[in-house]
């Protein structure tokens, strides 16, 4: 098995650099071929949504969730915590928050936390998140 940097999955999202492009492609080929699996690991996802949605692609929240939807269909990548992505996702595409802060949000609550607290009102409607003043009362 080998694993992918960001740079990889944002050239075969993006197709913005073709030669990059086909050799990512080509990559998934022979990796196919040989009947061996490719690695995505979770950190590698929440930049690829950042980097999606920065100002170099500018991809809105749903183009982003639907690409994130489908590298997660595709058999031959072993999306690490691939369910919690998924639960990650959903609360991603109802909400204002970051992927990343819904990722946090979502490993706090498979390991056992009752909410994740946060100064980040953005987060306040998610089930996963409980908002704090800066004096430490709960909003």
């Amino acid at each position: 098995m080998i694993g992918l940097d960001t740079n990889v999955l944002v050239r075969f999202v993006t197709r913005d650099h073709q030669q990059q492009a086909e050799s990512a492609m080509a990559l998934f080929r022979q990796a196919e071929r040989r009947g061996e699996q490719i690695r995505i690991n979770a950190v590698v996802l929440c930049e690829l949504v950042w980097a999606l949605g920065g100002r170099s692609y500018g991809f809105d929240r749903h183009s982003i969730a639907a690409a994130v939807e489908r590298l997660l269909e595709i058999p031959l990548f072993e999306v690490q915590e691939r369910d919690l992505v998924r639960r990650t996702l959903d609360s991603y595409r109802r909400g204002n928050g970051d992927f990343a802060d819904y990722y946090i949000g979502e490993q706090n609550r498979a390991a056992g936390c009752s909410d994740t607290v946060t100064f980040d009102r953005r987060l306040g409607a998610s089930h996963l998140f409980t908002v704090i003043t800066t004096g430490g009362q709960i909003a």
